[in-house]
């Protein structure tokens, strides 16, 4: 009896153990013994990533399969499994890990719109759904057969990889929505360009629609957005390919990378609030649409406005620039080229990426080339993540897609034919300077001279007016003048320059001044007031009447000027008075007077 309770009693936690396994299983895994239903949710372990069946929107009857965040209102999608193929709501869908560790979505009418094949096969595969929002197919050993972050749909989430395998040239790319509420496959993709491994191109359908700039290798920008630094990267992998990868810096807020319905690549961060702000995004401007400016022509965006502008050594090709330019002189192969360097560029696509050179090297490698027509190179020895330490990059034939931007740091070289105005470009720099200097004194100098020639003629046609007006004067009846025209230079030098030193006498007429004119002879000079407004006619007529009265007993007039509005009479001068002082002085006047007694 008591070896039976003691069986019984030990048997008890072995009864128990499959119930006590199914009550400890995480709330993140699927397992082969508890698939997931519609209605049912995988929960990562730190609770910020849900895995299931949604609706797009309440009208709708038909269920997805995918991961969305958990801690955020609403279903922000991240990935969807089945897009293109949804499950009725009323088939009652189911996710399981089948006896053969396949994993597979299935509907209760038999059919399987999703799943994933293991090659692997073997017991105890799980699936696990991590805090990063990737969701594993694991074996027992924790090795991955399968992960979602392989398959994105619209959505990059910080760790996700885009890969581009050179040798199988296979392409994974992000692909949109068709629609806001329809997340079947859309009309626009991202990848990286299969023809090349160093840039990033959105495709709508198959042409291409916006081209990032081209990356370099394992350093490709970023940016910081309210303390979040966001990095986007491509470098080299072992897989004999390449690939893109989004991050961003610890403790971050939630972040994705989402390519929309209309083609815009956006980065996105959680405010912490209710809503997403965009960080980034592309397109930004007309700039950034592929091909928007033509061949041979570049998009500048470093103005207010995006303009399209030919490159240096071209000409617009029509009446729209847009539609791309044409050179100004063709180049011939075997004749003389240079290179012109246009700094902060988006470089042009169809490049021929060339391994291991140097700057020299790639210059030498484009000029060697007849059908070479830019070239760009850079440094890569900082980065340190490739073993090519330098990107040589060549262009054959048109430009296309390029473009100018403030922030860029490349620099395209971009060959032209040699011409005669270039040759001479060196001279012309000295001779055109040269000349214009040349020109201009020249100019001064005509001025000058003119300037003083015409004062003079103005003197000269005043004096020689003044002098045939009066040599014909009536008034004079015919005879000579006794008397000359002096200079106001003359004049000015003879009184210090009229200075108050020289100044004898003044009145209502003006001012008289002594001086001393050209042969020691003293002479005193009125000068008549400006103010009087005495023309010629009145100064004619005072001469005239100054010629009248010519008497031993009065001054002299020796001559006269007029040098613009300027009116001077130059007589001769009389240390001893005039005849007016003495007949009008007091002591003459009581001489007088005594006589008359």
């Amino acid at each position: 009896m008591k070896k039976t309770v003691f069986t019984a009693t030990s048997c008890i936690p072995i009864l128990i153990l499959p119930f006590l396994s199914s009550l400890c299983q995480s709330d993140d895994q699927l397992t082969h013994a508890k698939p997931l239903s519609a209605g049912d949710t995988l929960i990562s372990k730190g609770r910020d990533f849900a895995l299931g069946f949604f609706s797009p929107n309440s009208s709708s009857t038909s269920l997805y399969l995918g991961i969305w965040y958990h801690n955020i209102p609403g279903h922000t999608v991240v990935w969807t499994a089945n897009r293109d193929n949804p499950i009725a709501a009323t088939s009652s869908p189911m996710l399981a890990i089948t006896n053969s560790s396949d994993l597979v979505l299935s509907d209760s009418q038999g059919g399987s719109p999703w799943a994933v094949k293991n090659n692997i096969s073997s017991m105890g595969v799980v699936a696990v759904l991590l805090d990063t929002g990737n969701f594993v197919l694991q074996s027992p050993n924790g090795t991955s057969i399968w992960q979602s972050f392989d398959h994105p749909t619209d959505t990059i989430l910080p760790g996700t990889r885009i890969y581009l395998s050179q040798k199988a040239r296979v392409v994974r790319r992000l692909i949109a929505w068709k629609g806001p509420t329809d997340p079947s496959t859309g009309d626009f993709s991202l990848g990286l360009d299969p023809n090349s491994n160093l840039q990033l191109v959105i495709w709508h359908r198959t042409m291409p629609y916006l081209r990032l700039n081209i990356l370099d290798d394992a350093s490709v920008g970023g940016g910081i957005y309210k303390n979040t630094i966001f990095y986007e990267a491509i470098a080299g992998t072992s897989r004999d390919g390449f690939y893109y990868e989004f991050s961003v810096s610890d403790g971050s807020p939630y972040a994705r990378l989402m390519l929309d319905h209309m083609g815009a690549l956006r980065t996105l961060s959680w405010n912490n609030h209710s809503s997403w702000t965009t960080v980034f995004e592309h397109p930004a401007s007309s700039c950034d649409l592929y091909g928007s400016c033509g061949p041979f022509s570049y998009c500048d965006n470093t103005g207010a406005a995006a303009t399209c502008r030919c490159l240096d050594g071209f000409e617009s090709a029509g009446l729209n620039i847009s539609r791309g330019c044409r050179r100004t002189k063709q180049l011939e192969c075997g004749k003389q080229s240079h290179f012109v360097t246009l700094p902060k560029m988006k470089l042009p696509d169809k490049f021929l990426h060339v391994l291991n050179r140097s700057f020299h090297e790639c210059t030498t490698e484009c000029s060697n080339n007849c059908s070479c027509t830019a070239y760009a190179y850079t440094n890569l020895s900082s980065n340190g993540a490739m073993a090519d330490q330098s990107r040589c990059l060549l262009w054959t034939g048109e430009l296309v897609d390029t473009g100018k931007y403030s922030n860029y740091n490349d620099n395209l070289h971009l060959r032209l034919a040699n011409s005669p105005v270039r040759k001479n470009i060196k001279l012309v720099k000295i001779v055109v300077p040269t000349m214009a200097c040349v020109l201009i004194l020249a100019c001064l100098l005509v001025g000058i001279f003119k300037y003083r020639a015409s004062k003079r003629k103005k003197r000269n046609i005043n004096n020689g007016s003044m002098l045939g007006y009066l040599s014909f004067s009536n008034e004079i009846g015919g005879e000579h003048l006794d008397f000359s025209f002096v200079s106001f230079e003359d004049i000015a030098t003879a009184t210090d320059n009229f200075s108050e030193s020289k100044q004898i006498g003044s009145g209502g007429f003006g001012k008289v001044y002594k001086g001393i004119l050209q042969g020691d002879n003293e002479v005193a000079i009125k000068r008549l007031s400006k103010g009087s407004a005495q023309g010629i006619e009145e100064f004619r007529n005072e001469i005239i009447l100054i010629a009248k009265l010519q008497h031993k007993n009065l001054v002299r007039l020796l001559g006269c000027c007029i040098f613009g509005d300027e009116r001077l009479l130059i007589y001769e001068y009389l240390p001893n008075k005039s005849l007016d002082a003495f007949l009008f002085e007091d002591n003459m006047c009581l001489i007088g007077l005594h006589a008359s007694k």
